[in-house]
């Protein structure tokens, strides 16, 4: 297990669909580990696969000191919304307002391929939402109003981390597949 970078916004890898989970081992295993490790130095209250370069739909959560993760998720969201702050390990120092459903049921797996459900409103639906984005090449700030989204371009083009060297994308954990770069 180990802490590792987390991908900054501008890396291709954000903006990629992630590859569907089809082998539950101990690459599988070290992954959520490894993701669970960097959400909570960071500190986050989720982070995603490709948040550290692996292109696989696997998210971790930490909300309400509850730890989880969640492999292949499947949503069904509530028609109530909720609006409220919304940041991301990936943009470091932003925060806006966003919509969000008030509640979600999640389907998946977990790291040993059980299947799982989680349900929950608030703050976990919004992070089981927000993660999820995250494997769809969706981050957060594609769903801001035009007005927020011009301030939150500004915001990151502004920013410290902006412009940093872009690493490679590993489109799997597993070595013996021959796909990783």
């Amino acid at each position: 297990m180990s802490v590792q970078p987390i991908r900054l916004f501008g890396d291709p890898v954000l903006r990629m669909a992630a590859q569907p989970v089809t082998v539950f081992d101990k690459e599988l295993r070290t992954l959520v580990r490894d993701l669970s490790e960097t959400m909570q130095d960071a500190p986050g209250a989720g982070l995603a696969a490709p948040q550290i370069g692996v292109s696989l739909r696997v998210f971790t959560y930490y909300v309400d000191g509850e730890l989880g993760h969640l492999v292949n998720p499947d949503l069904s969201l509530s028609e109530d919304e909720q609006d409220g702050p919304e940041g991301c390990l990936s943009l470091p120092g932003l925060t806006y307002d966003c919509k969000r459903a008030y509640g979600v049921v999640a389907k998946g797996f977990n790291m040993y391929g059980d299947p799982v459900t989680i349900e929950g409103t608030q703050l976990l639906a919004r992070c089981i939402q927000h993660e999820t984005d995250h494997l769809d090449g969706i981050i957060f700030i594609d769903r801001l109003d035009t007005e927020q989204r011009k301030a939150a371009m500004k915001a990151i083009r502004d920013a410290e981390w902006a412009g940093q060297t872009v690493p490679q994308v590993r489109t799997s954990p597993h070595s013996t597949f021959g796909r990783a770069l």
